[in-house]
């Protein structure tokens, strides 16, 4: 199941939206406790879920769990930043979206990757994923190495995976003119940052939330036979009870992603 759940039928289930279902919602929300529990009543279960028949010792657990959240959310940004063949695509953020943001451009057929990061760990699983080109610079630092790895122009599509002020003029700034950025870092801020850039070159932002139940069954196949492997940004596996250290290991970036297991 994804971190939202929808009826399947509504309008919006039906353009492909699931997280803005009108009779839908998100787990961890007042009205709709967690997922990370002993055990879940899934509201509109119909919607919802998506089954999939494996061993629960299946070594395919891990990646068919990114399906739920970060490898849609990755795949959402890249769509939302249209990315396609050929493509020059920069990923701002190296967690564990951004990392499967690089898996989403590649599968697209994004002809160069530029991951934005400078976690050592991160960046080395950045480029097995497929990144061609690394910039750890921040800022200014980071818009002009961005700018010569591509001709002085920019990317065409760039997958902010952070949220935050910087990151999303980093963004916008590296973007060719006519560019995209697809969104899905949630914002830290009411008002988006380097909008006047954005305006004059034309640079289209969209993005938001991933309707992560439809990409499932485009992404499912790719991952049961192999073709890729998100799961590998689960680099730490804990019990239930262990859940706060795994929040903190990850805000301490001592761990990308953490999976929970009974």
């Amino acid at each position: 199941m994804p971190f939202a759940f929808s009826d399947g039928t509504c309008v919006f289930c039906h353009d492909g939206l699931q997280t803005s279902c009108v009779h839908g919602g998100f787990f961890g929300t007042t009205e709709v406790a967690g997922a990370q529990a002993e055990a879940v009543r899934i509201p509109l279960a119909d919607g919802t879920l998506f089954p999939v028949q494996v061993d629960k010792d299946d070594a395919l657990i891990p990646s068919l769990l990114t399906l739920s959240d970060v490898m849609g959310t990755g795949h959402h940004a890249a769509v939302s930043a249209k990315v396609g063949p050929g493509k020059i695509v920069a990923v701002v953020g190296d967690g564990a979206v951004g990392l499967c943001g690089v898996i989403a451009a590649r599968r697209l057929g994004a002809e160069q990757i530029i991951i934005l990061g400078r976690h050592a760990d991160r960046i080395a699983l950045a480029r097995e994923f497929g990144a061609t080109d690394v910039v750890s610079e921040r800022g200014d630092e980071a818009v002009e190495r961005v700018r010569a790895l591509t001709g002085g122009f920019g990317v065409h599509s760039v997958l902010e995976c952070v949220g935050l002020d910087a990151a999303m003029a980093t963004a916008i700034r590296i973007a060719r003119p006519g560019g995209a950025v697809g969104r899905v870092g949630v914002p830290q801020n009411e008002m988006m940052p380097a909008s006047e850039p954005a305006f004059y070159n034309n640079i289209s932002v969209s993005g938001g939330p991933a309707p992560a139940r439809p990409y499932i069954e485009e992404l499912l196949p790719d991952v049961l036979d192999g073709t890729v492997q998100p799961g590998r940004v689960f680099d730490r596996v804990i019990a239930l009870d262990d859940v706060p250290d795994g929040y903190r290991a990850m805000n301490d970036r001592e761990a990308i992603k953490v999976m929970v297991e009974p």
